[in-house]
């Protein structure tokens, strides 16, 4: 990282940030969400309806998306502004939800894949941690670079999508992803620029969008495994 970086923020910010991309995660209380997608009906009768199953696999899905982009702009926010509690609480949040994704896909996939996917997710934060101090040290080609990166992932990302479920067509995924990662550089710009009507507003569409990610996701597993989720 650069000097610049570790002189406004400090070395615990730096620490934190680049722990989101990279580390070994924590998943903290009440990060569990994907057991709902893994339960029967809420009275807890035997042979819990297909609806319940699919709409709760959905449910979990949108919750733990919208989660990711709400904590990332919380992190980047406070780490642009200088916020060192709320920046490390934020940055320990996302990686704690970042398991919990990594789990969900494990649910469903098992082990391995759950192991594979995380890694690879936690990548994409650390391009976002890339493109952050590239804007606050004002360095435009750490900017690009990032950014450039940011697009290759999303490549990577609908590979391995496509290659666990064939519902998932690796163009669609990648275009969906891209739409997310872009839609949160929006949000790191207009933090960075003091536009605070501008960051809610582009955080609201952000968020939308992951439910974009998140519903095509469940719509492919519960197709992929009919006998799981009763489709």
């Amino acid at each position: 990282m650069k000097t610049g970086w570790g002189s406004q923020f400090g070395a615990a910010a730096i620490a934190a940030f680049v722990a989101v991309g990279c580390s070994g995660g924590m998943s903290g209380p009440g990060h569990s969400h994907m057991a709902m997608a893994q339960t029967g009906s809420p009275n807890g009768a035997n042979g819990a309806t297909s609806v319940t199953k699919a709409a709760e696999l959905r449910a979990s899905l949108t919750y733990l998306m919208g989660e990711h982009i709400l904590l990332a702009s919380s992190a980047t926010g406070a780490a642009l502004a200088g916020r060192d509690a709320q920046f490390k609480a934020a940055a320990a949040a996302l990686d704690a939800n970042s398991v919990d994704i990594s789990r969900a896909i494990g649910s469903v996939y098992g082990q391995g894949a759950q192991d594979a996917f995380l890694p690879l997710w936690r990548r994409h934060i650390g391009f976002v941690v890339d493109y952050t101090v590239g804007v606050a040290t004002k360095d435009k080609p750490k900017q690009d670079k990032a950014v450039a990166d940011l697009v290759q992932y999303t490549q990577d990302f609908g590979a391995l999508l496509a290659s666990a479920n064939p519902n998932l067509p690796k163009d669609t995924v990648a275009e969906l992803v891209k739409t997310h990662v872009l839609t949160l550089k929006d949000v790191i710009d207009a933090q960075a620029a003091g536009d605070q009507p501008k960051a809610y507003t582009v955080l609201r569409s952000a968020t939308v969008h992951m439910r974009m990610i998140a519903d095509p996701l469940a719509e492919a597993i519960v197709k992929q495994f009919p006998r799981k989720f009763g489709a």
